[in-house]
Order: structure tokens, then C-alpha cells, then sequence
């Protein structure tokens, strides 16, 4: 029995400890504190002369949205299309983020695009970055994507010429070109960020984010070889979100010694990755398929209505819960506060089950109580994995809880938590991306539009 009064009381007083009134404020950007790590660690930039051209499209971002876009407008005959993008390929957040582990967290027959398109079959339920990459490389060879790509590139400059109606797009590498229309897919998540801990940058031994994988240092690859240099190591990881918890376990396995830094856990549920049965892919892949499956899914965690549930993972499974409460209700009790009641008892049971998974899993009772997730499950993003958890059983890992705390500061040998030291030869920053800040920070540029107006003028408010 769900006490709710309690829990909510106990939900409030873990939220208390996550506040923080400075907001942003509590990090700082690579770019103006650390710029030697926001370079490409994957591909070599190539010299060229400036683009002066014309494009009937150019696209922002060479991620998902960009790689989409230029899809579809290929197959409605529209070829004259440009890519500009920092990274040195396609692939967006698939590009930058190879840490060792990293995969989708939704299925891959609904996660990675245009499957039917480019007659994928993914290996596994859960997608590895390596795959997802090179589906995105596959998308941009198929509807001829390349051809007129920008890579290494940022836009500085997005204006529109009234008298030529067209846009004007100018970037670091000394382009000025010109489109006709222009898309912006540089996505929320795409500016890596790293707490402002005093001292971070005293630190003597080695650091960097997570986005920028340095397989220099810690040997091993993407694809999953074993980090051998970080064999005799003491390594730090401050964050526990989605990137550490697939991560971290990589880090358990190769590193001499591992301490996870966390100042607020997340859920952790059951993620229950396989390979996919190439005949059993075969038996759905009919003339629109993917369409049908993304309904799918939208019907169950979208509240939809759908009558079966194909694609059976974390995020339908919470659906499934919800709605099944709120239907048990007796017709005359459909009322707002009912069903939103429904809703609140239906996720309170289901973090109750990943609260005791974590002190089930891992065998120090203190550690695993420490790792159980105090809010209700889309709080914060929801994790999902098979081996995390258990890490934490590895008696060359240790969990240093800072209470909502985080790190006090960081001296030239290591971090120091709640009065105490901890000596390491690297930091790993597992912070995350820029999120709330402006757009036109984050972006790099802020479009002109008519009359000279701003978009963050016009949507000021």
C-alpha cells in the first residue's frame, strides 16, 4: 500500500535539494572556459575555398530533422539541397556522442529513420551508436545528401534579402551563399556544458566531456573495444543521467578504479535488449510498415487509444499503467481530478518497482538506497539498462553520493565531496547539453528576417 501523503512529502524534499537559484548559471560553457575540448576528435577538417553559390534549400543541422528533411524533398523531386553542420558528418548527436555504450533508448524500428527507405534491418532492439551513425550515413548516400554538404561549418549569419527574396547565409569558414528557403534542425540538445565547480580548471590530470570521447586516452573504440590504457586509473564521472548510465558500466569493466559522482540518481528500469530475428523483421516489413509501428507507439504513449501494444518497452509500459487506471474507473468518475489521481497512482507504483530493482540489484544496502530515484518517472528523462546497477557490485566502484550537493570544488589532484578528497587521474564530465539558454546562444547565429526584425525579437514573448 502506497502511502501518498508520505511520498509526496518525500518528493519534496529530495526536489528541495536539487534546486538550485542560480539555474544556468551553475554551469559553464566549453566554449569560453574550455575551447580545446569542444574540437572534432573523429575527423580530420579539410581546407576549402568559400561557397559564393545558390541552393533552392539549405538545412541547419545534419541530425535526424536535417537528414529527414532532405528526404522527403528529394523524393518530391526537390535535389537542390545543402547541409551545413559543425560536426565532421551526418548524424547530429550521433556524431558527437561515442562514448563507450551509448545507444537508442527507444526501439530501434521506431527510433532510427526511414528504415523502409533505405532497407535497414537494425541488430537489436536497442541500437549501439555505431549502427545508428551509420544509418544516418545511409540515408544521406541514398537521397544524395552529400553532394552539396557543408561539414565543419558553422553558421554566423542567417538574413533575408527582401529585394532578392532570398536568405543569406554566412559562416565561419568565409561562405556567403544564398537559399531560397531555409530549415534549422541544430536541435535542443546539441551545446555540451560542464558544471561550474570552482577550481575545474586546476585540475592536472586529464579531463573531458563525455560528447568528446577522448579513445586517445582511454583506449578502446566506439564499437565497444576495451578502454585498456585506463587499466591502473583512477577515473571520476560527475553526472548520472542517461550518457553515465550507459557509460559507467563500459568504465567498471577497464578502469582500475571508478567513483561515480552523483548528486541526483536516475530511474533506472529494466531496458531488456536482444538481437532482432532477421525472419521475425521479415514477417512485419510490409509496404509501410514503419509508418504503422510509429502510430503504434504513438497510440500507447500518446494516451491514443491503440488496442495492442507491438512495441513493448519502458515508455509504452507506463501507458499501458496509466490508462489501465483511469479505464478502471466507474464511468460516473471520469472527472478531471479522478483521472489525473489515476495517472499519479499508476506512476507511483511504477517508481515503487524501480526503487526496489535498485536495492534488489546492487548488494550494498546503502549504495542501492542511495541509487533509488525520489520523484515520479518523467521528473526527470527515464533510464533504462541491464548492467548499470550492477556495477555498482564491482568492489572497484564506488558511488560518492553528494545529497544534491554535487562536487565543492576541484583541486590539481582530484574532487573534493562533503569535507572529503578523492585523488584521480582523470574527470570525466557527464553533464549534458545547454538547455534553457537562448536559442540563438545555443544555435550560434540569431535569423534577420523582414524589416531587419530578429526571431528572438519576434518570439519574445
Amino acid at each position: 500500500m502506497i502511502d501518498r501523503d508520505a511520498l509526496l512529502e518525500k518528493y519534496r524534499i529530495e526536489r528541495d535539494k536539487r534546486l538550485r537559484p542560480e539555474g544556468n548559471a551553475q554551469y559553464v560553457r566549453l566554449a569560453t572556459h574550455f575551447p580545446q575540448m569542444l574540437g572534432d576528435p573523429y575527423t580530420p577538417r579539410k581546407e576549402r575555398a568559400p561557397v559564393t553559390d545558390h541552393v533552392r534549400f539549405a538545412m541547419v543541422g545534419a541530425g535526424f530533422a536535417g537528414l529527414c528533411t532532405g528526404a522527403r524533398l528529394a523524393q518530391a523531386g526537390i535535389t537542390d539541397f545543402r547541409l551545413i553542420d559543425a560536426g565532421g558528418d551526418v548524424g547530429g548527436t550521433w556524431y558527437w556522442n561515442r562514448y563507450p555504450g551509448a545507444q537508442c533508448d527507444t526501439a530501434s524500428i521506431i527510433y532510427m529513420p526511414l528504415l523502409e527507405e533505405t532497407g535497414h534491418i537494425p541488430t537489436e532492439k536497442y541500437a549501439h551508436a555505431p549502427e545508428i551513425q551509420g544509418q544516418a550515413k545511409k540515408i544521406a548516400q541514398t537521397f544524395n545528401l552529400y553532394e552539396k554538404a557543408l561539414f565543419h561549418t558553422e553558421v554566423e549569419r542567417l538574413t533575408w534579402d527582401e529585394a532578392a527574396k532570398v536568405w543569406v547565409i554566412e559562416t565561419d569558414r568565409g561562405d556567403r551563399f544564398t537559399a531560397d528557403f531555409v530549415g534549422v534542425g541544430t536541435g535542443p540538445l546539441n551545446v555540451p556544458k560542464l558544471p561550474g565547480i570552482p577550481g575545474i580548471e586546476t585540475f592536472k590530470g586529464h579531463q573531458f566531456h563525455t560528447s568528446r570521447w577522448d579513445y586517445g586516452y582511454t583506449g578502446g573504440s566506439a564499437e565497444g573495444a576495451p578502454m585498456d590504457k585506463l587499466a591502473r586509473l583512477r577515473v571520476a564521472i560527475i553526472g548520472t543521467g542517461a550518457t553515465a548510465v550507459q557509460c559507467v558500466p563500459h568504465l567498471a569493466r577497464d578502469a582500475g578504479e571508478l567513483f561515480v559522482v552523483q548528486r541526483t540518481p536516475s530511474s533506472v528500469d529494466v531496458r531488456a535488449n536482444e538481437p532482432i530475428d532477421p525472419e521475425w523483421f521479415t514477417s512485419i516489413a510490409m509496404p509501410g510498415w514503419q509508418t504503422r509501428w510509429l502510430e503504434n507507439f504513438a497510440g500507447n504513449v500518446g494516451m491514443g487509444g491503440a488496442s495492442e501494444d507491438w512495441v513493448k518497452d519502458g515508455w509504452t509500459d507506463l501507458s499501458r499503467r496509466i490508462r489501465a487506471r483511469v479505464m478502471s474507473l466507474p464511468p460516473d468518475k471520469w472527472t478531471p481530478e479522478n483521472m489525473m489521481a489515476a495517472w499519479e497512482m499508476a506512476d507511483h507504483e511504477k517508481m515503487s518497482e524501480i526503487r526496489e530493482r535498485a536495492v534488489t540489484v546492487v548488494k550494498d544496502r546503502k549504495t542501492g538506497e542511495s541509487l533509488q530515484a525520489w520523484y515520479r518517472q518523467l521528473c526527470k528523462r527515464p533510464c533504462f539498462h541491464d548492467a548499470y546497477l550492477q556495477a555498482f557490485n564491482r568492489p572497484s566502484v564506488t558511488l560518492i553520493d553528494t545529497d544534491g550537493k554535487g562536487v565543492s570544488h576541484i583541486d590539481e589532484t582530484g574532487l573534493w565531496v562533503n569535507g572529503h578528497h578523492y585523488a584521480v587521474d582523470c574527470i570525466i564530465h557527464s553533464t549534458g547539453f545547454e538547455v534553457g539558454t537562448p536559442t540563438e546562444e545555443r544555435a550560434g547565429f540569431d535569423p534577420v528576417g523582414k524589416g531587419g526584425v530578429k526571431l528572438s525579437e519576434a518570439w519574445n514573448e
